[in-house]
């Protein structure tokens, strides 16, 4: 029988802080948000923080921002655009991976609780360890590759029609909510590249300026790198950039097929 087991520092153990809203908050909402200090020696926690919502902006970055600056700095997130652009404060709200920056708090129910993306080390408190997520971005050398030289003087020119065909794809910010929903990523990360990963691969398959399109496929064509993909669709469900990694997996699985015969 398999046995799993956590290291013994990961279990979420002890009572958290509590952190009441000022005295006469008529909206006041509860965040329960997950904390963890490697460098304390101490397990994870959930410290407890409640908010005035007339007080505070609509997003849930902006609760965390607030939070960070009137009742615990040493609370630790990543944030940078604000837009919905960057993909810097994905995060676990609700049960469900999103922007912190794009989601609204009145479009959660009751006490909000907030965690890092799943299946991921974690740095501090919100903070996930994208190391291990962009060597596998650097492997599919996410470039555009050619054997024949440079146009003299002028651009790889693309026609409407093939530029089309991008869209969907080059939106992707490498936020990492799909990947981390995916529980093919989750058991096989090590191997398993994931759907963030495979859709930004299929971005350089399907771009007509690209010239090494066997080459792309050659390194894809694995029972790990791509088929541990089972199309469940969590993916293309909680992506905040409303893309489908799952349809640019199937169409690379369309492409190795198309090869063979």
């Amino acid at each position: 029988m398999a046995e799993f087991t956590l290291p013994k520092n990961s279990r979420i153990t002890g009572k958290g802080r509590s952190h009441k809203a000022p005295a006469g908050a008529a909206r006041v909402r509860r965040f329960r948000i997950y904390r963890y200090d490697p460098e304390s020696g101490e397990n994870p926690r959930y410290d407890t923080f409640e908010l005035d919502l007339d007080d505070c902006g609509p997003m849930v970055l902006d609760a965390l921002i607030k939070i960070k600056s009137e009742q615990d700095p040493t609370l630790t997130f990543r944030r940078s655009c604000r837009e919905g652009i960057c993909g810097s404060c994905s995060m676990n709200m609700g049960g469900r991976n999103g922007l912190a920056c794009t989601t609204a708090i009145e479009d959660l129910s009751g006490e909000i609780r907030i965690t890092p993306l799943p299946h991921m080390d974690v740095i501090k408190d919100l903070v996930p360890d994208f190391t291990h997520f962009y060597a596998q971005y650097a492997s599919i050398e996410p470039w555009l590759k050619t054997a024949t030289p440079d146009p003299s003087g002028k651009e790889r020119l693309q026609s409407p029609e093939d530029r089309a065909k991008l869209d969907g794809l080059y939106e992707c910010i490498l936020c990492a909510c799909c990947s981390s929903s995916c529980p093919s990523y989750w058991w096989n990360s090590d191997k398993f590249l994931g759907p963030a990963i495979l859709l930004q691969a299929y971005r350089w398959l399907v771009d007509s300026r690209d010239e090494m399109t066997g080459e792309r496929l050659d390194q894809l064509e694995d029972p790990f790198r791509l088929y541990r993909c089972h199309t469940i669709m969590n993916c293309a469900n909680v992506c905040p950039k409303g893309l489908n990694p799952a349809k640019a997996i199937a169409e690379t699985k369309k492409l190795l097929v198309e090869r063979a015969v």
